[in-house]
């Protein structure tokens, strides 16, 4: 954010605060408070950016200091903030990057096993705990939607709805093949074993955008949560799944033990997945927005992740290589979501020269 932009925020601020300060716009609660999370919006940004250049200037200080004093304390100091500052500004810049129409809004991670048996179902429960731990990092919500059990182990396809600005726009570069290659636990052999599961991410339209839906079209079904092994079973038909017949498109909902929160819940599923499609059939966007569909099998993947006969993760579209496979799949996975985000940003200047 250059000086002139931030000068273009605090401007644009005033211009909010000074429209939510008539009351006739309070008439229309919907984009009140469409304003309002605007303006709290771009507070954070200043507020983030100033925060910055005082430091910035700390820093200075600190270093003029240290010159005059010859302090080695002061250096490790230096040091240490500058590496903070660092981080901070590379975070600005990739948020920065997000600017496409639905980088802001929230996700919906949907994993699906596919070669490997058991491995890959298991690989399925591994990635949404890697999905899990890095929206946590991140301060966002995350609910697990839809779920099916693998027949021993893991799942073979499971949805996460994730919430938080900009979940959509961080979690599209996981969008692909993910490969695994490990010893696996359940071959009494000990041999090594290589499994696959596709991640694919859509975001979770806001209700301002409207999708019609006609209730006539609507198949609505209530079941009992399942569980694995009879554990964690919901006694009464609280899960919802609705199909909207002339798509054909479903969604589900079982988390809830309630069963209205669960239909509104698979009801803004539906809405999203429908703005997709209407959105793919109007635009012809299908390769822009969800990539190009591949065989869930060898070949196809965007990374892998390598615990057998050494450590490494390699992101095959970017390059990035991270021999601490634990941390990542504890969530560590910002260095290669910037990594994917700036190539992206990258073509887009090329493709725009």
């Amino acid at each position: 954010m250059s000086v002139f932009d931030l000068e273009k925020r605090k401007q644009t601020i005033k211009e909010l605060e000074n429209e939510l300060s008539n009351p006739d716009i309070w008439l229309n609660p919907e984009k009140a408070s469409e304003l309002n999370k605007k303006l709290s919006d771009l507070k954070e940004e200043v507020e983030e950016f100033e925060n910055l250049i005082f430091e910035l200037e700390e820093l200075e200080a600190m270093i003029e200091l240290s010159e005059e004093e010859g302090s080695e304390e002061l250096l490790s100091e230096i040091e240490s903030i500058s590496k903070s500052i660092e981080e901070k500004v590379e975070d600005i810049e990739v948020r920065n990057l997000l600017g496409g129409e639905y980088d802001s809004q929230d996700a919906i991670v949907t994993i699906n096993a596919g070669a490997g048996g058991t491995d890959a179902c298991d690989w399925v429960s591994m990635l949404a705990r890697m999905y899990t731990k890095w929206a946590n990092d991140h301060g966002y919500e995350v609910r697990i939607t839809d779920y099916l059990f693998g027949d021993e182990a893991g799942y073979r396809n499971i949805e996460m709805l994730i919430r938080g600005k900009y979940a959509y726009g961080y979690l599209k570069a996981e969008r692909g093949v993910h490969r695994l290659i490990r010893i696996s636990p359940f071959d009494f052999s000990g041999r090594r074993h290589t499994s696959f599961a596709s991640v694919d991410v859509i975001p979770a339209v806001s209700h301002k955008i409207e999708v019609e839906i006609n209730p006539d079209d609507l198949k609505i079904e209530t079941f009992r949560a399942s569980g694995p092994g009879g554990q964690h079973v919901n006694v009464t038909d609280s899960a919802v799944r609705i199909t909207h017949l002339p798509t054909g498109i479903t969604a589900t909902c079982q988390e809830e033990r309630s069963q209205a929160k669960n239909k509104e819940m698979a009801l803004l599923i539906l809405k999203s997945k429908l703005h997709k499609y209407y959105e793919e059939q109007q635009k012809r966007k299908l390769e822009e927005l969800r990539g190009e569909k591949k065989e869930i099998a060898w070949g196809s993947q965007i990374r892998t992740y390598t615990m057998h006969a050494y450590n490494l993760v390699k992101d095959h579209r970017t390059g990035v290589e991270d021999p601490k496979v634990g941390e990542v799949l504890e969530g560590k996975i910002d260095h290669f979501i910037k990594a994917f985000l700036k190539m992206e940003a990258m073509k887009g200047v090329s493709n725009a020269g």
